[in-house]
């Protein structure tokens, strides 16, 4: 007669399954399965992302995608049409879309679809319409977006570089891509409180929130496997963009990189 298994103490489970959750979090972080992880991670959280957007950050990542949009330098163009890449739950597109002035077209693409769905309402279809695509893969002609802008998602693709490539296809002569993306502060300091807060606080209250096992442990170590500033302005030139430059901001928290599609 076969001997039952003993079941595990309910604290023993929910440890394996923390530790499972964590080693797919980290090997997404290093490319292993992260399209698929990153896909349906974004999906799971999209109802409660923007409330954890604004919460762990305390409100600076508003402040810091206007400042982004500003880059765009949009108001040389303001009738275009602009790409809000891995836009999310579209608060990029709807923020542009409200700007005094700004009489254009915002396509915000991305490939978690929930995402998208969640961002409905934000701004009319008529200004800024959502669609479904994958960044490596941009459904958009040649020379079609007067310029683009991607919030806190180009560390997410598959593929940097492939990505930064398509948005070099598909943007005019002239126009501008943005990337508002996390850093690592340079300043020991800050370095210390930044990796406290970022490895152990953020975490446990993305996963409380969230109520998803790995995403906000996904965060800072897709954050540290990312390029550092220097690294990410040569990805954007061998990419064929020109002029390149870049920021930090808040002591090297996060970083504001631009790059121009020469042939104006």
């Amino acid at each position: 007669m076969p001997v039952p298994p003993v079941p595990r103490p309910a604290n023993e489970t929910s440890t394996i399954v923390d530790q499972r959750s964590t080693f797919v979090a980290e090997s997404a972080a290093r490319g292993d399965g992260k399209r698929e992880y990153v896909q349906q991670m974004f999906s799971d959280i999209a109802p409660r992302y923007d409330l954890l957007n604004h919460v762990l950050s305390l409100n600076i990542d508003k402040s810091w995608r206007r400042r982004a949009l500003r880059t765009l330098a949009w108001t040389a163009r303001p009738d275009g049409t602009y790409l809000d890449l891995c836009a999310g739950t579209l608060d990029v597109g709807a923020t542009l879309s409200r700007q005094p002035g700004f009489t254009g077209f915002i396509l915000g693409a991305d490939f978690a679809i929930p995402m998208l769905q969640f961002g409905a309402g934000k701004a009319t279809r008529d200004v800024l319409s959502p669609v479904g695509a994958d960044a490596l893969a941009l459904p958009f002609a040649d020379a079609t977006i007067d310029g683009g802008i991607v919030a806190f998602g180009i560390r997410n693709v598959a593929n940097l570089d492939v990505a930064l490539r398509e948005a070099r296809r598909v943007i005019k002569p002239g126009g501008r891509f943005v990337i508002l993306e996390f850093s690592t502060p340079r300043i020991a300091l800050i370095r210390m409180l930044y990796h406290a807060y970022f490895h152990h606080i953020l975490p446990r209250v993305g996963r409380l929130v969230s109520r998803h096992g790995s995403a906000y442990t996904y965060l800072p170590m897709s954050v540290a496997h990312f390029p550092t500033e220097e690294r990410l302005a040569d990805h954007l030139s061998r990419a064929g963009f020109e002029t390149v430059t870049w920021e930090r901001l808040l002591f090297g928290v996060a970083a504001i990189h631009v790059g121009v599609v020469a042939g104006a």
